[in-house]
């Protein structure tokens, strides 16, 4: 899938989720849950849209890390709307399938990406083992 297409998809997650939100019911938990969810589900888009600017393999690694963990946790709060009976099954389902299909394509692009680094490296980490240049006098 490219890039784009990506781009598409989370910003229409954050979409769905925005209106899914409006239909909770305005009691202790429909807002709690509901200010979860509009963090975890923005976030999916926005920081795609950052992965997709890293400057270096390491960095894209990172960040859509960070987009498999905020996809994820969307599912998280569409469950609880779910097991709860805050709203019905059916108005929650879609958008749940589309939350958890987003975070395997984010894994899959992570491991990709984890992967490619490994063999550049000869199996040997990025970050290193470096040792400090500060002396202790």
């Amino acid at each position: 899938m490219e890039p784009e297409d990506l781009k598409e998809r989370t910003k229409q997650l954050a979409l769905r989720v925005l209106k899914l939100v409006t239909a909770l019911p305005k009691t202790l938990a429909g807002k709690t849950i509901g200010g979860q969810l509009i963090r975890s589900g923005t976030s999916v888009g926005a920081n795609y849209r950052a992965a997709c600017r890293a400057r270096s393999k390491l960095e894209f690694i990172a960040k859509i890390g960070i987009v498999e963990e905020e996809a994820d946790e969307s599912a998280f709060w569409m469950e609880l709307i779910i097991e709860t009976g805050l709203l019905k099954p059916q108005l929650v389902e879609s958008l749940l399938t589309e939350a958890n299909e987003l975070a395997k394509i984010m894994t899959s692009s992570r491991k990709s990406a984890s992967e490619s680094v490994k063999t550049k490296l000869n199996g040997k980490s990025a970050i290193g083992n470096r040792k400090s240049a500060m002396t202790y006098g």
